[in-house]
């Protein structure tokens, strides 16, 4: 680690630094500079090629690029040289402004554009779509990207142990027994409706001014159509217009965006706490590490540390999207500026997401399952063939089937012996009962093989 490392607040600038690289040129103030040069860029270019906007003439194809390399090739000393600024102007988005309008005074043919960069916007105007672009960003690829590696090893561990068959537990209880394969199936279901759903969520934008109504945009040229031109432009970022907000645009994307993660990470944190009960009970073993040490003073020991440091940072990301999802909807009248420095966190409620989702999948590629303690749990659970016996009876017409199994069975240890004597004096056909006495728990899984081998990858 470097000394910046090792002097960071943050465990995400810190001992977990690497984990979110992917994240930092999209959520850093760096990136977050860079994506308003980009809009404002954007917004220059689309008003000179609006005819009705006289005074200002459209580029040619030297002068757009010149003006799209601006943002495309900026730089993190470029983006100093705006906090540079905005030293003298306190104000973090007219710094933007006045670094860009430095860029074009180093052309003399763009000198008549220098008025038209920011022309009618207001800060927020900038800041939504950035965020927006930030978030469509970081959520296509970087997050989606790693919760894909995760959904195929969730994929094939739910294949692999498709038909290992495993004691069920209900209420902590002995019960109807299941396969490995389905229960981890039963997870990634789950992630691939929570990720459709993820995917599917529009980032909104717009740029209508001071309060929402184009107010100086029409008294300058009230000849353009600006709702149209909004729209227009704000789709052309790959957004989706909001066409009704105050000064800011309301939000309620990113409260969808941070609810949807939440569900994923809520479902992730029942996955960790799943697993960590089956290394405990020993239906998986740890792929050991040279050097790795488990305790201090017991040197016997193999933690779940992958699953116990993936459900820690889950949960931080999930008390940080909660309060995305409740605060950022809310804004006094037509603007108050609450919202400003909590977005300026959106990039720490993905890291840690993106550090849960790490720990999670390297904890899962080392675990291996373990046949024999899965088995003797089935074979010391012959109690759990209540359930089927009890069925067949209630088919014939047996009197109290439940009740006399209910007596056979609760509380009591059940052998394998006096479950088939239980089956042998029944009033059944021959085939059923032979059907019952060949039966294990083991065998008792249903279409739990099949549900496991069905399961796709959104």
């Amino acid at each position: 680690m470097t000394d910046h490392t090792l002097l960071a607040l943050s465990p995400v600038d810190g001992r977990y630094a690497a984990k979110v690289n992917d994240l930092r040129p999209i959520f850093s103030e760096f990136g977050l500079i860079k994506a308003r040069v980009h809009v404002e860029m954007e917004w220059l270019i689309a008003l000179a090629n609006e005819p009705g906007i006289k005074e200002l003439q459209p580029f040619d194809q030297q002068q757009t690029q010149f003006l799209r390399g601006i943002a495309g090739g900026f730089s993190p000393q470029q983006a100093a040289r705006v906090k540079d600024i905005e030293r003298t102007t306190n104000h973090d988005v007219k710094a933007v402004e006045y670094f860009i309008k430095e860029q074009l005074e180093t052309r003399a043919d763009l000198a008549q554009a220098k008025e038209f960069v920011h022309f009618a916007c207001t800060s927020e105007d900038i800041n939504n779509l950035s965020y927006s672009l930030m978030l469509k960003q970081g959520r296509d690829e970087v997050l989606c990207a790693q919760l894909s590696r995760l959904q195929d090893i969730l994929h094939g561990l739910s294949l692999h142990n498709a038909a290992q068959p495993m004691l069920s537990r209900t209420h902590g209880q002995t019960a109807s027994p299941t396969t490995l394969g389905k229960e981890l199936a039963n997870v990634l279901a789950r992630l691939n409706r929570q990720t459709r759903q993820l995917r599917s969520i529009a980032m909104l934008g717009k740029i209508n001014g001071a309060v929402g109504n184009y107010n100086a945009h029409l008294i300058a040229y009230p000849e353009v159509d600006w709702p149209r031109f909004a729209q227009d432009f704000v789709q052309s970022l790959g957004l989706e217009f909001n066409p009704y907000t105050t000064q800011i645009e309301p939000h309620d994307g990113i409260a969808e965006l941070s609810d949807v993660m939440r569900r994923i990470n809520i479902i992730l944190i029942d996955l960790c706490r799943d697993i960590w009960g089956y290394i405990s009970l020993g239906y998986f073993k740890q792929q050991l590490k040279a050097g790795e040490v488990g305790s201090s003073t017991m040197p016997h020991k193999v933690n779940p540390i992958d699953f116990e440091n993936a459900e820690g940072n889950f949960g931080i990301a999930n008390s940080l999207l909660g309060h995305f999802a409740e605060k950022l909807p809310i804004s006094r009248w037509q603007r108050d500026l609450t919202d400003s420095t909590v977005l300026r966190a959106l990039g720490t409620g993905f890291a840690h997401t993106m550090i849960g989702l790490d720990s999670l999948s390297k904890g899962l590629g080392k675990l291996e399952t373990n046949p024999q303690r899965l088995n003797a749990d089935l074979d010391a659970a012959w109690e759990v063939l209540a359930e089927p016996v009890q069925t067949v009876m209630r088919r014939f017409g047996l009197p109290n089937p439940y009740e006399q199994l209910k007596a056979l069975t609760r509380g009591q240890g059940i052998s394998q012996d006096s479950m088939r004597a239980f089956v042998q004096q029944l009033d059944i056909p021959d085939a059923a009962k032979q059907a019952l006495l060949e039966l294990s728990p083991g065998s008792y899984t249903g279409h739990a093989r099949e549900l496991a081998e069905r399961i796709g990858k959104d």
